[in-house]
């Protein structure tokens, strides 16, 4: 069965950096594409970012480009590097996969397979 479980969230300081991971069982993570989303509370699910399967391409919501690298590695598992982080980064981040070819897209309906979530709070 195909499971997803995130890590690495916490309370943060603004300007401060925290890496989350992806970790797959189940199933080979290198054929899925991955996508991070995060919800606000009382705001719908976004995009953040997302990698193709085989270390295809990247994408990254505009609100986070030149803060977030998204990368993957060889043990089943994908990162969400996020540095200066911002008090509006607070929210529940979710990792998802989906067997896409070719681009990934930022569209929580593009992908099946859900993580329950981590919480990321940046606040001094």
């Amino acid at each position: 069965q195909l499971q997803l479980v995130e890590s690495g969230g916490g309370l943060v300081q603004p300007g401060g950096s925290l890496r989350l991971s992806c970790a797959a069982s189940g199933f080979t993570l290198d054929y899925y594409a991955i996508g991070w989303f995060r919800q606000a509370p009382g705001k719908e699910r976004e995009g953040v970012s997302c990698i193709g399967s085989h270390g295809g391409s990247t994408n990254y919501a505009d609100s986070v480009k030149g803060r977030f690298t998204i990368s993957r590695d060889n043990a089943n598992t994908v990162y969400l590097q996020m540095n200066s982080l911002k008090p509006e980064d607070t929210a529940i981040y979710y990792c998802a996969a989906e067997r896409i070819i070719g681009l990934c897209v930022l569209s929580k309906a593009d992908f099946g397979s859900w993580g329950q979530g981590t919480q990321v709070t940046v606040s001094s």
